[in-house]
């Protein structure tokens, strides 16, 4: 589909690798809140799809606008190197064991009137609604799993959109939503039959809508340099955990000067060259309530390692340490 890259040679596929993680784990886990635990998250979740032919955003800078116009043969390609972040499917990631998928949506200006795309630069193939009802159709099979679903950005979008989208997440998913409240516990969830939790970055439609949870906090470093963006999340970890859902993102960002100077380059080869640092920090990590503590963790081309079993093992270390409630199973 459009700009989808292909995976096989870049890294091995880990499919199904972590499809029932969530129902897999020890029940001395299951009386945790979600935001005490580890999860692994895909960060701009959609872009394995995103079009060659769509024109760049309009929340792109003027110049990155005007040089896509001028020249689109040689900048086009160019782009698209550089907003793919995924190659996996969406099925493909939660079968991996993503659980906390992130959602960049919008309304193309060319696009038909409740046509609602994803975004990361430029524009996906997908459609929002067809992309939800495939994450419903996975969880219909997987009822022991929970996913997050965080949408965000909503470029382009008017109020009525806004009513639009909320009502097809509320058909697609139904008795799944899990209502805002204090963050549940895994138990908790299976016993209600709530499956997707959905955080919506608008401030207006939130207050309207009890099916949604406020935004997530997202630590993103925005730096190009490994061991930048690792010191900037140890400082965000040195300042003490949020009290609710929140992602480190391991994620590492390139500038628009830093493009047009590495035209040969792509992110996919930047991040896999600093795979091995991000990882090793990634096992360094631990959940729980404590300071210091991380809770999701979002990466780009999921499934390219360890990655994902990474994240979901530190929630052994609640196990080893005490911190885990006593339960029967």
């Amino acid at each position: 589909m459009g700009g989808r890259l292909s995976a096989a040679s870049s890294f091995p596929r880990l499919r199904c690798a972590h499809a029932e993680w969530m129902s897999e784990l020890l029940p001395g886990l299951w009386d945790l809140p979600l935001h005490h635990l580890s999860i692994p998250g895909s960060h701009d979740t959609m872009t394995y799809c995103l079009s060659r032919t769509s024109p760049v955003s309009r929340k792109e800078s003027w110049l990155l606008q005007l040089v896509s116009k001028v020249v689109p043969c040689v900048m086009q390609p160019v782009v698209l190197k550089w907003s793919i972040t995924q190659v996996l499917t969406v099925k493909e990631q939660l079968d991996t064991g993503v659980r906390y998928l992130d959602l960049r949506i919008a309304h193309m200006l060319e696009g038909s009137k409740k046509s609602l795309h994803f975004v990361h630069m430029v524009y996906t193939t997908a459609l929002v609604e067809d992309t939800l009802t495939e994450i419903s159709e996975w969880l219909e099979n997987h009822p022991r799993e929970v996913v997050i679903l965080a949408c965000r950005n909503f470029e382009g979008m008017t109020q009525e959109l806004h009513e639009y989208l909320v009502g097809c997440i509320k058909n697609i998913f139904g008795d799944m939503l899990c209502p805002r409240g204090e963050v549940p516990t895994l138990r908790q969830l299976w016993s209600a039959g709530h499956q997707v939790i959905v955080s919506y970055e608008d401030a207006h439609t939130l207050s309207r809508h009890l099916e949604l949870w406020p935004g997530i906090l997202y630590w993103w470093g925005n730096k190009v340099k490994t061991d930048e963006l690792i010191g900037y999340l140890e400082s965000m970890k040195s300042r003490g955990r949020p009290d609710g859902l929140f992602v480190a993102g391991i994620n590492l960002t390139e500038s628009l000067e830093y493009v047009l100077v590495h035209p040969a380059a792509s992110l996919q080869k930047l991040t896999l060259s600093n795979l091995p640092r991000l990882s090793a920090w990634v096992r360094e990590q631990r959940p729980g309530p404590a300071r210091g503590c991380t809770n999701i963790i979002a990466a780009d081309f999921v499934g390219a390692d360890s990655f994902v079993g990474d994240v979901i093992g530190l929630n052994d270390k609640l196990l080893c340490c005490g911190q885990s409630p006593s339960v029967e199973s």
